[in-house]
């Protein structure tokens, strides 16, 4: 069983930055690969990032390249994601997820096992 803690989120303007965090508060991760997802208010939840269980790998979908950046440190069993140049549309809630049967590139939801509460990033324009 793993728990997933999100910090970071908050309101700032567009063209800012924010670095979201993803901590397990029980059990670890460190085995496993992780992504962030996110889900705009009437959306459904789409896979931002995913990093692999080293970290040597990372995978992206648009809009993310090129403006986040995902990143582990398995000894503070913590994922992150920092969010540059935001835009208003990168509005949501953002989530992080895991889970046994997942790879680096898995973009489904119903693939991941285990869920944060999320944190809400708020982009004014």
């Amino acid at each position: 069983q793993v728990q997933l803690v999100e910090s970071g989120g908050g309101l700032v303007q567009a063209g800012g930055s924010l670095r979201l965090s993803c901590a397990a508060s029980e059990g670890t991760f460190s085995d496993y690969a992780v992504a962030w997802f996110r889900q705009a208010p009437g959306k459904e939840r789409e896979f931002v990032a995913g990093i692999s269980w080293t970290g040597s790998r990372t995978y992206y979908l648009d809009p993310a390249k090129g403006r986040f950046t995902i990143s582990r440190d398995n000894a503070e069993n913590t994922v992150y994601l920092q969010v540059n140049s935001l835009k208003f549309e990168d509005t949501a809630v953002y989530y992080c997820a895991t889970g046994e049967r997942v790879a680096v590139t898995t973009t489904q939801t119903d693939r991941y096992d285990y869920w944060g509460q999320g944190t809400q990033v708020t982009v004014s324009s």
